[in-house]
């Protein structure tokens, strides 16, 4: 039986039409997945407010502390010098735990309805985002505090991806799909700009402000995923699209780019057209079988390291180098985003043209490293330069990370070895996400770790980073290159 219909989409029913109600969950998902990362981002402004020099600050005429006390105006327990390490723990924290839940709750969102998981999700993620900024008001200095609201909001963000992902796998088929989830996927960076932006009126008072207000608003944006999210086209009588009933070509996928016609169309099993009748979940172990998965997860693991690192310390970067003020450093760490923007969307419409998925995130990430190298070395010379190489690096960072959770992961979640069981879906974006998240909270730790000893060793690091998640695409790459080769020998007899 499918799910319940949610009550506040009964008055759509009179506008069915396909286009319609897809252009409306491309929407909806957009702003669910836009509030989850604005909720994440707050942080990273809030960091250089949690600790900085004091020294050029007037004391108010009621302090305590010692005139030559330059640490006076820090937030405990983030005043000692060990500051950064803790700003790592805190990080970490939620990113561990979303790592970790992030593969449970891909199984969790096949066998649940996607419209309660989500909007439960999203009520939860907003509370844990509003319970860190109460800290401030509370007057809170003990870093359990901070660390336990952190890893329960990083459990409660992996009910969002794997969900999403589903929900717009059930309604859009393969054709163009690069492009569509390339555009779609600019709401994570739409949400990080958001995030800053917001985090950055209040940064330099009242800084719990910066998590609250994300918070409530993500609350808000639960209630209504909880009214008028959709989750299959069957539930309002829509077409559904081409995987549903249908394996897709042989092509479309390198791994399996020589596999013969009789086993393509042997795979062409049905999705059953019984009233009611549901294909059986795929186990965890059943999604790592399917060809490409394993080597676009070790990829994004790389990958999401590397953007990870630039989400969480780019605007402390920024004001230890550039010696902005918090504002300022995070309104201009925005411009990172707006290039993935541009990159995601870019990533989608040349592995469409190409059906190169992975050729295409190898290409943006052999170009990624040494523009990593040239932003640390001369980015910070002068404003325009500094606003250009970071959207360069923004593009060409997160244009394969956006491909690779968005397109490639509903391609392997709906492969033709699966027989039309768009189940997978859920599954499959969890483990790829998953597995990726441990990257992410690699790289804030091991940045909250290396900087002490200077910033260079930092982009070192991510540049190392990036080209491992190079090598591991090698493979794929080749059967690529191979499967055009092919198509090019048809094309001419």
């Amino acid at each position: 039986m499918r799910s319940s219909l949610a009550p506040g989409v009964w008055f759509l029913r009179a506008f069915s039409r396909d286009s319609w109600f897809r252009g409306f969950i491309l929407l909806i998902t957009f702003f669910i997945y836009t509030c989850y990362h604005m909720s994440r981002k707050p942080i990273s402004v809030v960091k250089s407010r949690l600790h900085h020099n004091c020294s050029g600050i007037i004391q108010p005429t009621n302090n305590t502390h010692s005139i030559n006390d330059t640490t006076w105006c820090n937030w405990a327990p983030f005043d000692q010098s060990n500051y950064k390490e803790l700003l790592g723990a805190v990080d970490n924290a939620f990113l561990v735990a979303y790592a970790i839940g992030m593969f449970i709750s891909g199984i969790f969102g096949e066998r649940l309805p996607l419209r309660y998981y989500l909007s439960a999700g999203m009520l939860l993620s907003g509370l844990f985002t509003a319970l860190f900024g109460l800290g401030y008001f509370w007057n809170i200095h003990v870093l359990w505090y901070f660390v336990l609201v952190q890893i329960c909001n990083g459990l409660a963000q992996t009910t969002g991806w794997p969900s999403v992902v589903a929900c717009v796998g059930n309604w859009f088929g393969k054709g163009k799909r690069g492009l569509i989830m390339g555009i779609w996927n600019s709401h994570t960076s739409v949400g990080n700009i958001l995030g800053s932006l917001i985090a950055g009126i209040w940064v330099d008072e009242q800084w719990g402000l910066s998590f609250i207000v994300p918070g409530i608003i993500t609350a808000i944006m639960g209630l209504i995923t909880f009214f008028f999210l959709i989750e299959y086209p069957e539930d309002v009588d829509c077409t559904p699209p081409q995987h549903h009933v249908e394996s897709e070509d042989s092509q479309d996928l390198p791994e399996d780019s020589h596999s013969n016609r009789d086993s393509s169309l042997e795979s062409a099993v049905t999705y059953s057209k019984e009233p009611g009748a549901q294909p059986a979940a795929i186990s965890f172990f059943g999604a790592l079988r399917i060809p490409g998965v394993i080597e676009f997860s070790l990829c994004l693991l790389f990958a999401k390291l590397v953007s990870y690192t630039f989400l969480y310390w780019l605007p402390l970067y920024i004001f230890n180098v550039v010696h902005f003020t918090a504002k300022e450093a995070g309104d201009l760490s925005t411009l990172f985003d707006v290039g993935g923007i541009i990159g995601g969307i870019l990533a989608g419409l040349i592995s469409d043209y190409t059906n190169g998925r992975a050729t295409t995130c190898c290409v943006m990430l052999i170009l990624a490293a040494p523009m990593m190298f040239l932003y640390n070395s001369i980015g910070q010379r002068g404003i325009s330069i500094s606003i250009v190489m970071l959207i360069i690096s923004g593009a060409l960072v997160n244009g394969p990370y956006a491909l690779i959770t968005t397109a490639v992961s509903a391609d392997l979640g709906t492969h033709k070895s699966l027989k039309g069981n768009a189940k997978a879906l859920s599954t499959v974006t969890a483990i790829i996400d998953g597995t990726g998240s441990i990257g992410a909270a690699l790289g804030p730790l091991l940045a909250g770790l290396i900087s002490p000893t200077g910033w260079n060793n930092v982009f070192y690091m991510l540049i190392s980073a990036d080209i491992l998640a190079c090598l591991l695409l090698c493979r794929l790459v080749y059967k690529e290159v191979l499967a055009w080769k092919s198509s090019l020998h048809r094309d001419r007899g």
